[in-house]
């Protein structure tokens, strides 16, 4: 008999974030100002009817949005309930089980859990050997090449110019090439999308989401732009009715910004990032260059887990992660308004604070 679960299941785990409620939480990059007011103001509109009838099959009004937002037709746009199914969905469309699934490492930790999901192999290559010579992802012939941009949890933005050098390899290799998923989930952040390209490239598919920017994440929505071809095998990968009807135009609203909300809240975003990185300059905490909503920075303690814990307890809650290169066990923080930023500050004194204190009194 077929074994149950598939022995290859073995090596996964449900997904834990690590959450733990707290008075103040930056751990997950969702928008902290927010949701989007034109979502919300549809939201209030509800019908009957809005939760009664099925959803549009494919979500053609969001579809049409996002079209008209980027100037493409829409044919290239797929949807899904949340960027990791647009991921998902991509990923068997695109591969076979036992296929290759390559990708910068860190990043999005969903790459290699949705490799291993659908029977693939996942390859991680060091974020810096890649950003050397993109051509080691690849080796071994991958099926899909995944890159994040800007990168989660590092914030690191895979220069354009390289981006052009991997989609120009990966074109040349037999077979025609591997699909390149391009995940620009903090695009909006970054101040730049590639998403022109998605609909020039015959084997290129660019993944957004409407967690972050728009500030919908408990509507889990999402969205990819490619050439029709590649659009098609995504849609037909997911299936029908994945986006529910009041999500369909709930995240067409926050898509056409027709109140100019999001640059706004970007704009803020952006000065707090920018601000936050003096502040942890001035303490001495070492941190990576971010270009999304979020800064990594090295754990106080040298513990990632420890300062988390710390921070928790002062009822701040933030995101650690483990052997980060050059920083080693590091923290996550959202960006958002001021005072919630304020108030991590605070707490993070406190454990520098607490750190120090048994130094301070060794008499050394």
């Amino acid at each position: 008999m077929t074994p149950f679960p598939r022995a290859d299941y073995q090596s996964l785990t449900k997904y834990e974030p690590g959450r733990r409620p707290a008075e103040v939480d930056l751990s997950d990059n969702t928008n902290l100002w927010g949701p989007h007011p034109d979502a919300l103001a549809r939201i209030r509109e509800a019908t009957p009817d809005d939760v009664r009838c099925y959803p549009e099959v494919y979500a053609d009004t969001l579809r049409t949005a996002v079209a008209e937002r980027f100037g493409v037709a829409p044919e290239c746009v797929t949807t899904g309930a949340g960027s990791d199914d647009i991921l998902d969905s991509a990923f068997r469309a695109a591969a076979a089980p036992g296929a290759v699934v390559s990708f910068p490492a860190p990043t999005f930790v969903m790459a290699g859990e949705l490799a291993l999901m659908n029977g693939m192999r996942p390859r991680a290559v060091a974020w810096a050997d890649a950003m050397r010579d993109p051509e080691q992802l690849l080796e071994e012939d991958p099926a899909i090449v995944y890159v994040c941009r800007p990168n989660n949890p590092t914030g690191a933005l895979a220069p354009a110019r390289w981006m052009e050098r991997l989609l120009d390899r990966a074109g040349d290799t037999a077979g025609g090439g591997p699909l390149v998923v391009l995940d620009e989930a903090y695009a909006d952040f970054a101040g730049e999308t590639l998403i022109a390209w998605a609909v020039e490239r015959p084997r290129l598919l660019v993944a957004r989401t409407c967690s972050k920017a728009f500030g919908l994440a408990g509507l889990r929505c999402g969205f990819g732009v490619a050439r029709p071809d590649v659009a098609l095998e995504v849609e037909k990968s997911r299936g029908p009715y994945k986006v529910s009807r009041l999500t369909t135009e709930t995240a067409a609203a926050a898509v056409r910004d027709v109140s100019g909300w999001t640059p706004k809240v970007v704009a803020e975003c952006l000065a707090n990032r920018a601000r936050l990185r003096d502040e942890l300059a001035k303490r001495g905490l070492r941190q990576l260059e971010s270009h999304a909503n979020f800064i990594l920075f090295a754990a106080p303690s040298g513990s990632g887990a420890d300062d988390m814990a710390a921070l928790r307890d002062d009822g701040v809650q933030v995101r650690p992660f483990r052997a980060i290169p050059d920083l080693g066990d590091a923290l996550r923080v959202t960006v958002g308004p001021w005072p919630l930023l304020e108030r991590f500050l605070a707490a993070l004194d406190r454990r520098l604070a607490a750190l120090s204190a048994p130094l301070a009194g060794s008499g050394r």
